[in-house]
């Protein structure tokens, strides 16, 4: 019986030493889990769990005023911030459709302190109520994934056809169109024309994909001839960068080919051309048309000054530019204009919009072109180019250009059937 208690106490005292030696491991993981909490949550610079959250999306209707003022946000703080910070936050231009976040205040006031508006997948805006009102621009951070693509257009197919149909993301064909824009008429691609293009595919949190870059470098073949194009940084202090050629040539001319991104070259310039609206009759066409929706903007295709903004009888309404003392433009039939005598435009700047005014058939832009005072074709017009690369700048770009050019023509095309390139213009 002794001998029985005895291997009962000797049992008590084992148990309780494994015990003693757990204990120790049992605290070092609590331990662990009271250092390792949960890490904030943080967005737009903002520590979330300091605040009541709100989100939500901006509905038809809505104003940014009538948004603060259910947040019981004083209206001279949203009156201190449209004329104070119109530059960096327009209150009257939030989108519906745009999300937006509220951060109210821990406490049982429940103040709303924050407001945060996304202008798009990577930027934002911040507007601090918290003592005097601030506002600021933001962007998330950004992951860029290098990408390949190349595309061959088929017969009656075009750029946007090709670009679906490779699953490239679709803002290439406004990428591609800009940075060939004086070089190539994409109103008029021939079957056969191929590109291929390095560009960067943007990311936010390494996952949520926020669309496409600029094009880094290019290769477009339209009708057998070959162009090249490098986005390079000409200028560091004014961080300009243009397009140039294998030859450091840049791909820039002082005129855009047309007054549109898109649509379609409904009429060329012809003396002797027979017009429908005026009963075929033979009346010369000085202008050249571009097809396109209703509403389709319309680009000034140079630098220069406004000096007609008006409308005048079968011209509808129309703008007028002065580009120097040698060249001048027109843009006729507009719905509406977007620019007033005397103002200075940029190439590229929405000048106004397709519509149907004055004697039209259809909605498009009559597109006129003066030389020394005298209408010419501008489709038919050698137009200046930009100045190529500095001299001294050319060793570094040859240096920079020689990689990728490599990379480009290593990128291979696929080929649709042999009958698909046989060219629409022979």
């Amino acid at each position: 019986m002794q001998r029985f208690w005895g291997l009962i106490a000797f049992a008590l005292i084992f148990l309780a030493s494994c015990k003693e030696e757990k204990d120790p491991q049992q605290s070092d993981e609590q331990q662990i889990e009271a250092i390792e909490e949960k890490a904030p949550e943080v967005a737009y610079g903002f520590e979330l769990d300091d605040f009541e959250v709100i989100r939500d999306t901006v509905r038809s209707g809505d104003s940014f005023g009538g948004l603060m003022l259910a947040q019981n946000i004083d209206y001279n703080k949203v009156e201190v911030l449209s004329k104070k910070f119109r530059d960096t936050f327009d209150i009257r231009r939030i989108r519906v459709g745009r999300p937006y976040m509220i951060l109210k205040s821990r406490d049982s006031v429940s103040r709303p302190e924050v407001f945060v508006y996304e202008n798009d997948l990577i930027n934002y805006t911040v507007v601090d109520f918290r003592d005097s009102v601030n506002a600021f621009k933001g962007r998330k951070p950004i992951k860029y994934v290098e990408r390949e693509a190349s595309g061959v257009i088929p017969q009656g197919g075009s750029l946007s056809d090709v670009v679906v149909k490779e699953g490239i993301d679709y803002l290439m064909v406004n990428e591609l169109s800009e940075v060939y824009a004086w070089t190539i008429d994409f109103f008029k691609l021939d079957a056969g024309d191929k590109f291929k293009i390095i560009y960067d595919e943007l990311y936010i949190n390494d996952s949520v994909d926020a669309g496409a870059g600029h094009i880094k470098a290019a290769y477009f073949e339209h009708r057998g001839q070959p162009i090249y194009a490098f986005a390079y940084e000409s200028d560091s202090l004014k961080n300009v960068v243009d397009y140039y050629d294998e030859e450091a040539n840049n791909l820039r001319r002082t005129f855009l080919r047309a007054p549109l991104k898109f649509g379609r070259l409904s009429s060329r310039y012809n003396l002797r051309r027979r017009i429908k609206y005026y009963g075929y009759r033979v009346r010369p066409h000085r202008g050249t048309d571009y097809a396109a929706p209703i509403g389709t903007p319309i680009l000034a295709t140079a630098d220069g000054v406004v000096t007609e903004s008006t409308r005048k009888g079968g011209n509808g309404k129309y703008v007028k530019i002065r580009h120097n003392s040698t060249y001048s433009t027109q843009y006729l039939h507009m719905k509406a204009q977007k620019v007033k005598r005397g103002e200075f435009v940029k190439q590229g700047d929405v000048i106004g919009w397709i519509g149907m005014t004055g004697n039209t058939g259809g909605p498009h832009v009559c597109y006129r072109f003066w030389k020394n005072g005298r209408q010419v074709d501008p489709l038919r017009e050698d137009l200046p180019a930009a100045e190529p690369l500095a001299e001294a700048l050319r060793p570094k770009f040859y240096e920079y250009i020689n990689p990728i050019k490599y990379q480009l023509d290593c990128i291979p095309y696929n080929e649709p059937a042999k009958e698909q390139l046989l060219t629409s213009n022979p």
